[in-house]
């Protein structure tokens, strides 16, 4: 058996605070963390991305960034990830493509990096679809998770 599939980033440690570079607090263009996996199931033919808060004051939290159909071969997202350049970007919360920071209305929210390992090289869906859209397509493809959550709360304005 292989070692466990992991991900991870520089921009913070599994359970720890995301800097706010990555967060709406930076601004607009917000870049997205550098995310990176090792270990992935041998059998993985594709990668899918979501990034959700379940903590998000609305029914089954938000959805800040969905990426699927990443090759097999891809073993990481460098900070700053642009849609196109790798992958299907599917759309988030915000209804647009890309990467969102955090951004909650109060409190600590947890900040959960899922990155699916899939037995098909494609799902066969669409840019744009929603993270409701790729898990249905994902359903019985799923050979490998791996899991980094980050915490993010805003800081107050002084």
């Amino acid at each position: 058996m292989a070692g466990a599939f992991i991900l991870t980033s520089t921009a913070f440690k599994e359970g720890g605070s995301i800097p706010s570079k990555f967060t709406c607090d930076a601004g607009q263009q917000h870049p997205s963390p550098a995310l990176a996996w090792n270990d992935a199931p041998a059998n993985a033919k594709s990668f899918v991305l979501i990034m959700h808060d379940p903590d998000a004051p609305m029914p089954g939290g938000f959805t800040h960034w969905v990426l699927f159909d990443m090759p097999a071969s891809t073993k990481s997202l460098p900070e700053g990830f642009q849609p196109g350049s790798v992958g299907v970007s599917g759309n988030s919360g915000f209804r647009r493509a890309g990467y969102g920071g955090p951004c909650p209305p109060s409190g600590s929210h947890h900040y959960h990096f899922i990155l699916s390992a899939l037995d098909v090289p494609t799902l066969g869906i669409q840019a744009g679809a929603t993270k409701a859209d790729v898990e249905k397509a994902m359903e019985g493809h799923v050979v490998g998770k791996a899991e980094l959550i980050g915490l993010y709360q805003r800081q107050p304005k002084h």
